[in-house]
């Protein structure tokens, strides 16, 4: 079964109106990042009808964005109120991951922010260790935020990185540090050396790192493919084929496309906590 860690369907919706049934006809099961109350009910409904009628599981996530706090809609979408939520979708059950959380130092513009960064991160962080969930992880020139969290993320059932934005060592460190880290890759990873502009170190983790530590996802709708102006789940056998050929450059194991993506099902499975 095709899997998605980390996507956005009620955006890509507005890209894309027959993306559910795309979703279905593939057979992908996804974790659907929240932001607002609006796209986590709109998530939900959708978990709720896929069990119901038997359909890849749609797995609901919830969390302040480590971008919102920038945004001039912040307090009007967002602001303290999303806290609130977060606790008690986690209280009530209602959710399978905290994320997508982070923090986000890009710019100038979310650095200006990074003290509101820190104090919604270290809430997420409480939340999830409160409510034993895991946490999908959105993280820009910021590892080192991380790094000085991992006495504490490792308590949690798992970390998954979205769009991994670390190095080999990095990932490696935060396994041997006892952090139960899983590492999302998606359309970066089909991209060559000239596309790049230099190495491109996705690649080099996607193909080096453990096969029971991969994911894939498409981050729909925002990291389309070569081409594309935006990105859907029918990108993830094109995701799941780089990523296999990769490891076979690199002598790895994992590198038969059907073996990973049998070996990325069972990942999924265990990071966010859903039965076989």
């Amino acid at each position: 079964m095709l899997t998605d860690a980390h996507c956005h369907p009620l955006d890509l919706l507005e890209h894309f109106p027959g993306a559910e049934d795309e979703r279905r006809n593939l057979g992908v099961m996804c974790a659907a990042s929240s932001t607002t109350k609006e796209q986590f009910f709109c998530h939900e409904e959708s978990a709720q009808r896929a069990k119901a009628e038997n359909a890849p599981l749609v797995i609901p996530c919830f969390a302040i964005h480590p971008q919102m706090p920038a945004s001039d809609r912040w307090h009007a979408v967002c602001g303290t109120g999303c806290s609130d939520t977060l606790e008690s979708l986690a209280k009530e059950g209602r959710i399978g991951a905290v994320g997508e959380t982070g923090f986000d130092l890009y710019n100038d513009e979310f650095r200006a922010t990074e003290k509101l960064q820190d104090e919604i991160f270290a809430g997420h962080l409480e939340t999830a260790l409160k409510y034993d969930l895991p946490m999908v992880l959105h993280v820009r020139r910021a590892m080192h935020k991380i790094f000085a969290h991992t006495v504490l993320l490792k308590k949690l059932p798992a970390v998954i990185f979205h769009s991994w934005p670390g190095t080999m060592g990095e990932g490696e460190a935060l396994l041997r540090r006892g952090v139960n880290a899983y590492f999302s890759f998606g359309a970066v990873i089909t991209l060559n050396y000239k596309e790049t502009a230099g190495p491109n170190r996705s690649a080099q983790c996607c193909a080096g790192f453990p096969a029971e530590r991969l994911l894939i996802e498409t981050d729909a709708p925002y990291q389309p493919l070569r081409g594309m102006t935006f990105s859907r789940w029918a990108d993830l056998p094109v995701i799941l084929k780089a990523a296999a050929s990769l490891r076979k450059e690199a002598g790895s194991p994992g590198a038969d496309e059907g073996e990973l993506e049998e070996i990325i099902e069972g990942n999924f499975r265990k990071a966010f906590g859903v039965q076989g």
